[in-house]
């Protein structure tokens, strides 16, 4: 299992939190994510089939892209 972790500064509240940690919950391999509107950051576990890839396009999708 691999551990990511994510800064994402368009998260600003808990809704935000609770929107990533649901649609990334989803992602098929994911097996924690934990969402942080205080520090604007995303914790996320995960093994095969899911890849940092598809995290950051997923991420993107739903408007909280990953600061580069």
């Amino acid at each position: 299992m691999q551990t990511v972790t994510y800064s994402v500064p368009n998260i600003s509240c808990g809704h935000c939190v609770h929107t990533i940690q649901t649609e990334i919950s989803d992602v098929e391999g994911v097996k924690a994510v934990m969402a942080n509107a205080g520090s604007k950051s995303v914790v996320i576990s995960f093994e095969t089939p899911a890849s940092e890839q598809v995290i950051k396009e997923t991420l993107k999708a739903i408007n909280y892209p990953v600061a580069e």
